[in-house]
């Protein structure tokens, strides 16, 4: 069972900057890993996820230009760099899993591992 915690998540102010971490239990090599996020009521939707090769990342349209995803595999870890943060990037930030060779999946469905989520707060 993948196990994944992330961190990072905070209150920032518009047009600031935050860096979120998934660090998961063991190796990561083969999975594609991804970020979603959440808000009350609503679907969890794709942020951003990044293929096992590295090669393949996909975007949500609000994160392009904005946030970056990136991964380590050694330390078994995915970043998400967020850039010129907005109001309406707050959510709970999900990170997940899925065992997975090629372009990663953009919907939730496929992960089959998620972590506990960490709240990013961008007052308006």
């Amino acid at each position: 069972q993948m196990q994944l915690v992330e961190s990072g998540g905070g209150l920032v102010q518009a047009g600031g900057s935050l860096r979120l971490s998934c660090v998961a239990g063991r190796a990561i090599t083969y999975y594609a890993m991804g970020w979603f996020r959440q808000v009350p009521g609503k679907e969890r939707l794709l942020v951003a996820a990044i293929a096992s090769n590295i090669n393949s990342t996909r975007y949500a349209d609000s994160a392009k230009g904005r946030f970056t995803i990136s991964r380590d595999n050694d330390k078994n870890t995915v970043y998400l760099q967020m850039n010129d943060l907005r109001p309406e990037d707050t959510a709970t930030y999900y990170c997940a899993s899925e065992l997975r060779y090629g372009p990663p999946a953009t919907y939730a469905g496929p992960y089959t591992a998620w972590g506990q989520g960490t709240q990013v707060t961008v007052p308006g």
